[in-house]
């Protein structure tokens, strides 16, 4: 699990590195750039699924 937990960060990464150089080129295609956020958004959601599996938050 720690393995797909990289993956998913470096993979996280990489997404906003190349929303960010899309968004300095005009015109850049909004529809591209509206499912990349979309895709960006599913992995945060995943990577802290995955995290909470691997540290619990634990209230005493």
């Amino acid at each position: 699990m720690q393995l797909k937990l990289h993956e998913l960060e470096q993979e996280h990464r990489d997404l906003d590195h190349a929303i960010a150089t899309l968004e300095e080129r005009l015109p850049y295609d909004r529809l591209t750039l509206q499912r990349m956020k979309k895709r960006k958004l599913m992995l945060k959601d995943k990577i802290f699924q995955l995290k909470d599996k691997l540290e619990p938050d634990i209230i005493a």
